[in-house]
């Protein structure tokens, strides 16, 4: 699954839009390397994003087309999340 898609239907950024600005722009990796919106997501991927102040380190558990809300929760996993000065 490409990347500005995981992030848009797992809830993690709402607009694809958005996630394909923030990636294009060098502030999502993979595994260590900068993503662009068009990467492929495979499960166990780390990704980390950088928000203005802010780290959000996640792990994919999940790749799936479309989700309800309640069951976006379950496409990642949370492990880090850092507020930067």
């Amino acid at each position: 699954m490409r990347l500005d898609k995981y992030l848009k239907v797992s809830r993690i950024i709402k607009r694809r839009t958005i996630a394909k600005e923030i990636s294009d722009a060098g502030r999502i990796t993979i595994n260590d390397t900068i993503a662009k919106s068009s990467s492929k997501l495979s499960i166990d991927d780390i990704i980390v994003i950088q928000y203005g102040n802010k780290r959000l380190t996640i792990k994919v558990l999940k790749l799936i087309d479309s989700t309800k809300k309640e069951d976006a929760k379950d496409m990642y996993e949370i492990i880090k999340e850092d507020y930067l000065n």
